[in-house]
């Protein structure tokens, strides 16, 4: 990636952004935008979309109330245009979400970087495909970035940025300046990884699923109750690595490795461990201790702990009521 041209404004002073396709992800996007106090103009070529766009919004918005919305904040200050060119006419950013079809994102892209100020950042919410291989068609790819949201985007905060080959870095780095302050929470990758990392995670996890359905290993009814009463309670706030880390007691994840790192010979799944060399390993326990930082072991345990009689009451499986 290159160094060039950043946006014509400070992330925090975005004040109008531009929703390109408007069906399930591009309209949740639209809700979360407008929830933040931004003015949205959308726009989608199927003929009803105006319709569906403005019910998906009213639907989301006693959500987003009670989440709290941006001060001035309204579904009033969506505008749908009639055409891309008047959409993104006066857009301080653009998030393209149509259908995951490569050509049709690489011919999308490409108008849009013709239709948009030539300093306006576009972010794609692809769930898979590399902006190298959308950026291609585009006249001026340095502006192009992937924000991939998670379902629906004005709930899930999670967004993961990323750049293609002909990115500009100085892209990557304002659009996750903009998602910060838009109130989502950013995770920015250094390369480009087909699926990104939330998805290739979700998606081991489903094909697993899927093998057990279709050898008569497991039920759906199985699968689902063995995420949301086993480990989903946990993930809800402490992802797998330093999860793992609890489970090596006091030595944390250097004794986790050590103790149970055999089993990944073992046939638990379907997809092949990697080797457990000591790179890998050193890595492993490095990462867990900065994530840790400077909360003991008894402190994420505590933590642990608390988070799930939190998660149980919150979803009414405890008595009481959710803090």
């Amino acid at each position: 990636m290159t160094e060039t041209t950043p946006a014509p404004c400070a992330p925090e002073d975005v004040r109008r952004v531009a929703c390109i396709g408007a069906g399930v992800i591009g309209g949740g996007w639209a809700a979360h935008f407008l929830a933040r106090g931004y003015d949205v103009t959308a726009w989608d070529p199927a003929p009803d979309a105006e319709e569906k766009l403005r019910r998906l919004v009213a639907a989301a918005w006693p959500a987003l109330e009670q989440m709290g919305t941006a001060e001035g904040a309204a579904p009033e200050r969506l505008t749908v245009a009639g055409s891309l060119a008047e959409a993104v006419a006066d857009a301080d950013f653009v998030q393209e979400s149509a259908p995951e079809k490569l050509e049709l994102k690489r011919s999308l892209l490409a108008e849009l970087t013709a239709a948009t100020r030539p300093d306006v950042v576009i972010a794609s919410s692809t769930s898979g495909y590399p902006m190298t291989d959308m950026q291609t068609a585009a006249g001026d790819p340095g502006r192009l970035v992937v924000g991939h949201p998670f379902n629906p985007p004005y709930l899930i905060p999670l967004v993961e940025v990323v750049g293609g080959e002909r990115t500009d870095r100085a892209a990557v780095d304002w659009a996750s300046r903009f998602y910060k302050a838009a109130g989502k929470s950013v995770l920015t990758m250094d390369r480009e990884l087909p699926g990104f990392i939330a998805n290739r995670l979700q998606e081991a996890l489903w094909r697993e699923a899927l093998h057990m359905v279709a050898s008569g290993e497991a039920t759906v009814e199985d699968i689902d109750a063995s995420i949301t009463e086993g480990p989903g309670l946990r993930w809800a706030f402490m992802g797998p690595c330093l999860t793992f880390a609890l489970a090596g007691g006091e030595g944390g994840m250097a004794h986790m490795l050590d103790h149970f790192g055999p089993s990944l010979k073992s046939p638990w799944t379907r997809l092949e461990a990697p080797e457990l060399d000591r790179a890998l390993r050193d890595a492993m326990v490095e990462g867990c201790a900065q994530a840790a930082g400077d909360r003991s072991y008894a402190d994420l345990v505590a933590a642990r702990d608390q988070g799930v009689i939190d998660v149980l009451r919150a979803t009414g499986r405890l008595g009481g009521t959710a803090r």
